[in-house]
C-alpha cells in the first residue's frame, strides 16, 4: 500500500461552503482510499489563496512533517499561493499540485502580474500537475510554459441520479452557485428582467456570505425591476435538499464570467437537464454533445445579459427546441465521467512520480 498525504484547506469540510473544488477533493480522497492508497489528510488553516506568514507558517509545518521522500498532493488553492514554502521541499518531498482554478486567470488588475509570477514557481517546483480540464492545461501552458510531460487532466466524475421530470412550459429555472461576481448573477439577473414578460421562477442555490454586499445589490435590483417574488435565494444546499432542486427544475442556469470546468454542469445533465450557460474555460466541455452532435444546452459570451436573455427567451417559447436539447441532454448523461475514472486517472499519475 502506498501512502499520499493530501494537502487541502480548512474549509473543505464546511457544509457550508459545497464549492466544486471542496467536492472533488474530497471524492479523491475517497476514490483513493477505495483503490488501495493510504490516504492522509492535511487541512491547513488560513484564508486561502490570502496566505499571510502565520497561514504559510502552518503549511511550512505540515510539510515538515511529511517524511523524507514522501508523496504529496496539494490543493492548488493552496500551493499556488505559497511558493516560497513549497521550494523549500520540493527537493526533499515529492510534490503534485491539483489545479482547480489557476489563481492568476482569477487575478485582476494590478494583482496579475505578481499572481502569475508566484504561481509560475510554485507549478514549477511540483514533479506534476494535475488540472481538471483540457481548457485549464492549456491555459497553464500558455502562461507559464510548464513541460507538456508534466501536466495530466483528470476530470471530474459525476454521479448519475434520477432524470429530473421537467414541467411542460419549461419555466423552472435552477442556478447552482456561490452568489459572487464571479458566477454572474448580475448578468443573470439582467437576462431575467428583459425575459419578465414570460413564465418562469429562479431558484439560486449557493453561500450567501462570500459577498454580502453583491446580494444585497442583487436583492435591491429584484425588487426595482419587479421580479423579486420570482427569485428564491436558498443558500447551500447538500444531499438530499440539493437533488431535490435538481429533481424540480426544468433547465441549468449558469452566466459565470469563469469556470474552467463547471461540475454543477454535469450535475444538471446526469439528471438529463439542459444548460443555459456562457461559454466559458472548460463549461464547454463540461456540457459535452448528446449522439448526433447536438449540444445539450445554449451557450452564449460571457457577461452579456442581451444574448443570456435571448437564449432564455429561446427556451421559454420554443417547444421543439426545449425537446431537442432535453434529449440531447439524456444522451450526453449516458456518457458522462465517474469519480472512480477520476480516482483512477490521479493515482496513475501519483503511482508514476512514486516511479
Amino acid at each position: 500500500m502506498t501512502a499520499v498525504h493530501v494537502v487541502v484547506p480548512d474549509g473543505v469540510y464546511d457544509p457550508r461552503r459545497p464549492s466544486g473544488g471542496n467536492v472533488y477533493d474530497l471524492q479523491a480522497c475517497r476514490g483513493l482510499t477505495a483503490i488501495g492508497w493510504s490516504v492522509h489528510e492535511h487541512p491547513v488553516p488560513g484564508q486561502w489563496p490570502r496566505a499571510d506568514a502565520t497561514t504559510l507558517a502552518s503549511l511550512a509545518g505540515v510539510l515538515g512533517g511529511v517524511p523524507d521522500g514522501g508523496l504529496v498532493l496539494l490543493d492548488g488553492l493552496v500551493a499556488s499561493a505559497a511558493p516560497e514554502v513549497l521550494i523549500v521541499e520540493a527537493d526533499r518531498l515529492r510534490l503534485v499540485v491539483l489545479v482547480h482554478m489557476p489563481l492568476g486567470a482569477g487575478a485582476a488588475g494590478d494583482a496579475v502580474p505578481e499572481m502569475r509570477a508566484r504561481e509560475r514557481v510554485a507549478l514549477s517546483t511540483a514533479a506534476a500537475v494535475i488540472t481538471t480540464s483540457q481548457w485549464t492545461r492549456q491555459w497553464l501552458f500558455d502562461r507559464y510554459e510548464l513541460p507538456s510531460g508534466r501536466v495530466s487532466v483528470a476530470e471530474p466524475g459525476v454521479e448519475l441520479a434520477d432524470l429530473a421530470p421537467g414541467t411542460t412550459p419549461g419555466g423552472e429555472l435552477l442556478c447552482v452557485g456561490a452568489v459572487k461576481p464571479s458566477k454572474g448573477h448580475d448578468v443573470l439577473f439582467a437576462a431575467l428582467t428583459t425575459v419578465a414578460d414570460l413564465l418562469w421562477r429562479c431558484v439560486c442555490v449557493g453561500s450567501l456570505d462570500l459577498e454580502p454586499d453583491f446580494v444585497d445589490h442583487l436583492r435591491c435590483r429584484a425588487e426595482e425591476s419587479g421580479i423579486a417574488d420570482r427569485v428564491c435565494f436558498t443558500g447551500p444546499l447538500t444531499g438530499a435538499n440539493l437533488d431535490d432542486a435538481y429533481a424540480g427544475a426544468d433547465v441549468l442556469v449558469l452566466a459565470s464570467r469563469a469556470e474552467t470546468y463547471g461540475m454543477v454542469v454535469t450535475e444538471a445533465l446526469a439528471r438529463g437537464l439542459p444548460v443555459v450557460a456562457t461559454r466559458v474555460g472548460g463549461v464547454p466541455e463540461a456540457l459535452g454533445h448528446g449522439a448526433d452532435g447536438t449540444r445539450p444546452g445554449l451557450l452564449v459570451p460571457p457577461g452579456n445579459a442581451v444574448a443570456f436573455a435571448d437564449a432564455l427567451r429561446c427556451w421559454l417559447l420554443d417547444t421543439g427546441q426545449r425537446q431537442r436539447l432535453r434529449e440531447a441532454a439524456q444522451e450526453r448523461r449516458l456518457t458522462l465521467s465517474s469519480w472512480s475514472r477520476t480516482s483512477l486517472r490521479i493515482s496513475s499519475v501519483l503511482a508514476e512520480v512514486t516511479g
